[in-house]
């Protein structure tokens, strides 16, 4: 590589993440170009930092009975403790037409359902 681009690879190499940014931007005005490929640079070089961008968890899911399985009457039972307020024909209802949607519920409270109704034999999602 030539001794001038290894010097501007060199300098480029030791900007910050904001100076790389307008750097780009500026490569962009001069040139008339859209930078696609280099779009990624910046996010590498602050993944590379460590100063990665903060994923929020998801804390609310939405349980969801897809399959009811073979035995119905241990799924209905699941089912009408996790939904107390169903009478036994609206639970029995709800089990014979999946996908039914449970409601939403805190992570961990969708999680305990989710193992209670497959241990039931039910197929369960959480979206």
């Amino acid at each position: 590589m030539d001794k001038k681009l290894e010097k501007i690879l060199t300098d480029i190499s030791e900007l910050s993440v904001l100076e790389l940014s307008e750097l780009v931007k500026a490569l962009e005005d001069k040139f008339d170009v859209k930078a696609v490929a280099m779009a990624a640079a910046p996010a590498a070089g602050a993944a590379a930092a460590g100063s990665a961008p903060v994923v929020e968890e998801k804390t609310e899911f939405d349980v969801i009975v897809t399959n009811s399985g073979t035995n119905k009457i241990a799924v209905i039972k699941a089912v009408r403790e996790f939904k107390p307020e169903l009478g036994l024909k609206e639970a029995k209802d709800m089990v014979d037409a999946p996908p039914a949607n449970l409601g939403t519920m805190k992570k961990e409270a969708a999680n305990d359902a989710k193992t209670k109704l497959e241990a039931a034999g039910a197929t369960v999602e959480l979206k």
